[in-house]
């Protein structure tokens, strides 16, 4: 592992098992680890204390 590259905040394994609430598509970490992103439908997560917080966007009327 370079210097540059952050260990992932959860194990590898526990995150394999989440998907996007919105689509079910598969998460990747960003670069620096702060969000998660879905590779389906691009929308963003953010990560607290290590932990990607899934809740899907407030639907706007």
């Amino acid at each position: 592992m370079s210097e540059t590259t952050k260990p992932d905040p959860i194990p590898k394994e526990l995150f394999e098992m989440l998907s996007c609430p919105v689509c079910k598509g598969e998460l990747r970490w960003d670069d620096g680890k702060r969000n998660v992103f879905c590779t389906k439908c691009d929308q963003r997560y953010p990560v607290k204390d290590g932990v990607p917080i899934l809740l899907p966007p407030e639907k706007k009327d």
